[in-house]
């Protein structure tokens, strides 16, 4: 199975007279479509189409392989600057004491410092549910203890047996 190659190169180009050139050390313009290919020949290098929907087609005239080769350099780049945020969760029970909230507290001190979004619930199990105010004081002191460093982006809010809030960290200067 032959791949495809994502331009057209050459005398792939048809179906237009004429194409636009652009580039390094040419002069840039409209170009009846035999003359551009006849120029990329004369210099030994490829007439490749950068936008075809363009009207006339945009064209320049360089060595396919390193324009494939810097095009796929540039995604790399773009990609590599890309931050992943990730959701952190952390999990309490509506009767957690105060050691226990101290270290989840640490957890999520260093989740958020990362960059992560965090996942704060409280999860009822069976006849806990009657302690819904426990729980939602429970998160709040939570929040409270890391508003230097987040934000609350949902206030915490009962979904069936769990008690959720979202933090996310704050933007840094």
């Amino acid at each position: 199975m032959i791949k495809e190659d994502p331009h057209r190169i050459n005398d792939r180009i048809t179906g237009v007279n004429e194409v636009r050139l652009v580039g390094d050390n040419l002069e840039q313009g409209v170009y009846p479509l035999r003359e551009a290919q006849r120029m990329a020949e004369d210099m030994g290098l490829d007439l490749v189409e950068i936008s075809g929907s363009a009207d006339p087609p945009v064209c320049r005239i360089i060595e396919y392989k390193k324009f494939l080769y810097d095009l796929k350099k540039k995604q790399k780049e773009i990609k590599a600057k890309q931050a992943t945020v990730e959701m952190k969760e952390i999990r309490f029970g509506p009767n957690t004491d105060e050691h226990d909230q101290n270290f989840k507290l640490k957890h999520a001190r260093k989740f958020l410092e990362d960059g992560h979004k965090v996942k704060a619930f409280v999860f009822f199990r069976g006849r806990t549910i009657v302690f819904k105010e426990r729980g939602e004081i429970l998160l709040l002191k939570f929040a409270q203890e890391l508003e230097d460093i987040a934000i609350v982006e949902q206030m915490p809010k009962l979904e069936g047996k769990r008690m959720i809030m979202y933090l996310i960290p704050k933007k840094k200067k």
